[in-house]
């Protein structure tokens, strides 16, 4: 951990604690249970990778699952994808119910990130404060430690590293000008990640969609021990459309 990641975590911390952290930090990289804030999409995908890479040991994958289809922190549609990478990748998969309210979804999720024993909270935060504070207060309660490895990641660096790392990130819904109905079910690879970025340009979009510009789910990956196989329909409604899933199976390596 570099010392401008350090003083990043500890921005909430006083002293004591601060030199808690860092010795913490620095057994880490020994030994850590950690658990991944996942959506399903490519934030958190790419943040489940990188905690794999630091050699930690990935333990759960937490899910908020919604119930009332809305939520200011935590993404809704596409999230039972997460279930199928688990399961490709041999973890457990961990569904916490909330009904969105913004008094009360970070107490569910902490609530169940109690009872986990973890070290550390991996989280796919790339520019919310609102979200990236609430966890670190939730974590600093509970004396475990939140890792943001994308924030304020270079949008255009991020999708580059998820493409060129072998992620297949669908596209499985668009609600902005300049993504079209085409876009819909299409997974990143070079050229269409070229025409993304032109067409961020043209239109004035984030490229990343962290303004909810498109939703994305990952069906195969490095750490996933095959690919997953989605079948649906494609639903437009004038300036805006998803994918309706259908069907979800499996295709395991070897």
């Amino acid at each position: 951990m570099s010392s401008a990641d350090f003083s990043k975590l500890c921005d909430h911390y006083n002293p004591c604690e601060q030199i808690i952290i860092f010795l913490r930090s620095w057994f880490l990289g020994l030994f850590v249970r950690v658990a991944i804030l996942s959506s399903g999409g490519k934030d958190s995908a790419s943040a489940w990778w990188w905690a794999i890479c630091q050699g930690w040991d990935v333990e759960f994958l937490v899910t908020m699952c919604v119930t009332s289809g809305d939520s200011m922190m935590f993404q809704v549609p596409g999230t039972g994808i997460v279930e199928h990478q688990a399961r490709l990748a041999g973890v457990e998969w961990i569904c916490l119910e909330t009904d969105g309210s913004e008094d009360t979804e970070i107490d569910d999720l902490e609530v169940g990130i109690k009872s986990l024993g973890i070290d550390a909270l991996v989280t796919g935060a790339l520019r919310s404060d609102y979200q990236k504070s609430k966890i670190e207060r939730m974590c600093h309660r509970l004396g475990i430690i939140s890792y943001n490895p994308l924030w304020h990641q270079s949008p255009q660096n991020h999708l580059t590293d998820l493409v060129s790392n072998g992620f297949g990130v669908m596209i499985t819904s668009v609600a902005c000008e300049g993504l079209d109905h085409t876009w819909i079910g299409k997974i990143l690879d070079n050229e269409s990640l070229s025409q993304l970025i032109d067409l961020s340009d043209q239109f004035r979009f984030n490229v990343d969609g962290e303004g909810g510009e498109y939703e994305t789910i990952v069906i195969s990956g490095p750490h996933f021990n095959g690919h997953i196989q989605i079948d649906g329909q494609v639903k437009w409604y004038g300036r805006r459309g998803e994918l309706i899933i259908d069907s979800v199976s499996l295709s395991l390596d070897g």
